[in-house]
């Protein structure tokens, strides 16, 4: 646990350590409400209030079992300032999507109507709830390397691929330390996946864009790019 971690537990019942660590952090603050709403945010602006209140929300929940303070933090004010965006209805961007980003098998019927449904569901124009994660998901993969679109090439397609990627997704979600090193390193811990999953490293080397995406998606506030990863939900509920 770091020294930062431990002043966050701190801050908790001590208002002069809550104010010292809002007051260190602002800058921080700013980047990840800028981040999440995808514009520069000052003091002036509501975003800001809104994401000052939610770090201080992220102190009074935080514990260690969350893992780093800072990802929590990040977390907890992203999923504000989406919730903020969504109540005001004042993001909507204009995004195509190809109906094979989520591409496995398109002879798999549940699949091939999962993929029809996502990219029907984005055409709604009064729809922007998808839209809005799908830009804001961007974001996140910008930092890896990738992006939304890049997911219609390493997406798993037969049943056993698609299983054993489940399977590692799992792996890591459940085991929240590891899923914040790979936020804060931006790398997949293949030796240990391969380890504790006896997942092959080739395979793991060849999705690990589909891998990251699924674990950013589904620990993430995404809960409708989620609804189209069911064979995941399947694995993580065993």
């Amino acid at each position: 646990m770091s020294d930062l971690d431990l002043l966050a537990i701190d801050a908790k019942n001590n208002e002069n350590s809550m104010n010292k660590l809002i007051t260190q952090y602002e800058n921080f603050i700013l980047r990840c409400a800028s981040s999440a709403a995808r514009s520069y945010i000052s003091k002036s602006d509501d975003e800001w209030s809104i994401a000052l209140s939610a770090f201080t929300e992220a102190i009074n929940n935080y514990s260690v079992g969350k893992g780093s303070f800072l990802n929590f933090a990040e977390l907890v004010i992203r999923r504000r300032i989406i919730d903020f965006m969504r109540s005001k209805s004042r993001y909507s961007p204009e995004i195509t999507v190809n109906p094979s980003l989520f591409n496995t098998d398109a002879k798999d019927e549940d699949e091939y109507t999962m993929q029809s449904e996502i990219a029907k569901k984005v055409s709604v124009v009064e729809d922007n709830s998808i839209k809005l994660e799908i830009t804001l998901i961007n974001e996140v993969f910008s930092e890896y390397g990738f992006s939304f679109m890049d997911l219609a090439e390493c997406s798993p397609k037969s049943k056993k691929t698609k299983k054993s990627c489940a399977q590692a997704v799992a792996y890591l979600i459940n085991n929240p330390i590891l899923t914040s090193e790979i936020k804060i390193k931006k790398q997949l811990p293949l030796n240990i996946i391969e380890k504790h999953t006896r997942i092959p490293r080739k395979l793991l080397e060849r999705h690990r864009k589909y891998i990251i995406a699924a674990v950013e998606i589904m620990s993430g506030d995404f809960p409708n790019l989620a609804g189209y990863m069911g064979y995941i939900r399947q694995e993580l509920e065993k």
